[in-house]
């Protein structure tokens, strides 16, 4: 166990550099000047080359790459253009929105998602299952965008129930987590319905239903038991994603995370707070991943940590 922490340790950190690393050439390689962005419209050119030589963007990109390493592996992200403050806080300010947003998405998904797979396995290849898998394959097909319009043109507009945007209380919560919900629960439904209905044809259910043992305690007991490692790294992997933020559904509803917060970066050349949210969003994605690694062998005894089981 030890040695598989370790190892796994050591990639996640190099996999946080070179995604750094790789940003930081991204952004400088793009066309855009941040110093233009940072000093405004109507700044000349001494005005340009004085913000440039604050923020070291004179320098040649050699120099720049080791000022960048030397300044992260001391903690200091830099301070954002845009905020005038320091990046990390800057993006750690804006995270809780981003985690809220993600655990409440994922626990909708997996409250309905599940019962709704294993409703589609045991009634496998009937009229009823077929319209069940036309509505997940619809909601599958449905961008973030149009659903989020949809969302608010009914809930916010027509029917004025629910906040059109912004976190100010609790309900503002509702719109954009059905919104990331929809797509997320058709991708896992199906999957659970794939890896249910291969459970249920299995050697051993065939003999626990022979045994006398209900269908019901077949599907949740046998299939869903047998299934929760795929279920498990699907959950995890979607989660992670969230964690980087979803930038369309934040834009559409006005949502204060790291997806938005992004956009602004971007259109703003923002470096230090660009790198700072790929370093932390990319961190918690590895650690989700670790985690469900890690939890493998509580779901199924068969796994083995670091070798084949």
């Amino acid at each position: 166990m030890l040695t598989y922490l370790a190892r796994r340790i050591g990639q996640s950190l190099l996999t946080v550099f070179l995604t750094l690393t790789t940003v930081f050439l991204l952004v400088r390689l793009a066309p855009g000047d941040p110093a233009a962005a940072y000093a405004g419209p109507t700044a000349t050119s001494a005005d340009l080359d004085a913000v440039r030589a604050k923020f070291g963007l004179d320098e040649p990109l050699v120099n720049q790459y080791g000022i960048f390493l030397r300044d992260l592996f001391t903690g200091n992200l830099g301070t954002s253009y845009s905020f005038h403050s320091p990046a990390f806080d800057v993006v750690m300010s804006r995270m809780p929105y981003t985690i809220t947003l993600a655990v409440s998405a994922i626990a909708v998904t997996a409250l309905v998602a599940v019962p709704l797979g294993v409703w589609m396995a045991r009634r496998a290849d009937t009229k009823r299952e077929l319209g069940a898998n036309v509505l997940t394959i619809a909601g599958q097909s449905m961008p973030d965008f149009w659903t989020g319009v949809m969302l608010l043109t009914v809930f916010a507009v027509l029917l004025p129930v629910l906040p059109a945007s912004g976190f100010t209380s609790w309900s503002g919560l509702v719109l954009p987590t059905v919104t990331v919900a929809v797509l997320q629960l058709a991708l896992v439904s199906r999957l659970v319905r794939r890896e249910m209905t291969t459970a249920l044809a299995a050697p051993y259910t065939t003999v626990a239903r022979s045994r006398g043992v209900a269908e019901r305690a077949l599907a949740w007991r046998y299939g869903l038991r047998n299934s929760a490692v795929p279920l498990l790294t699907a959950l995890g992997t979607r989660f992670a994603a969230l964690l980087n933020g979803v930038v369309v559904v934040e834009v559409v509803f006005g949502w204060p995370g790291v997806g938005s917060l992004v956009v602004r970066a971007l259109a703003t050349r923002d470096y230090p707070l660009i790198q700072a949210t790929v370093l932390v969003t990319a961190t918690l994605a590895i650690l989700v991943q670790l985690l469900v690694d890690l939890a493998y062998p509580l779901l199924d005894p068969r796994v083995r940590l670091g070798k084949a089981a």
